[in-house]
């Protein structure tokens, strides 16, 4: 079953599915700065664009682009900076 999920007025969209091991989610986000929480670990790959992303318990921003990935822990917060319409796949678990 998919899962429509919209944040931050409709400025990043997803679409939540069971993927082939783990739980996981494609969206896009316009510009703009978000944060968001984790309830569980997620691996993100930007698809097209690029993220700035300040990753918990970190000072520097990093910057990932298509066919780049990130990880963050369960039971955190990260901040994304999004310059460009971006397209990202999120899973979720290990």
């Amino acid at each position: 079953m998919l899962k429509v999920n919209e944040y931050f007025n409709g400025h990043v969209m997803s679409i939540g599915f069971q993927g082939e091991r783990l739980p996981a989610s494609v969206g896009v986000m316009v510009p703009g700065d978000y944060e968001f929480g984790t309830s569980e670990f997620e691996t993100m790959r930007v698809i097209s664009g690029e993220l700035r992303v300040l990753l918990p318990e970190t000072t520097d921003w990093q910057t990932y682009k298509a066919d780049q990935q990130f990880t963050v822990p369960a039971n955190s917060k990260f901040k994304l900076r999004v310059l460009t319409d971006t397209a990202y796949l999120c899973t979720y678990g290990h």
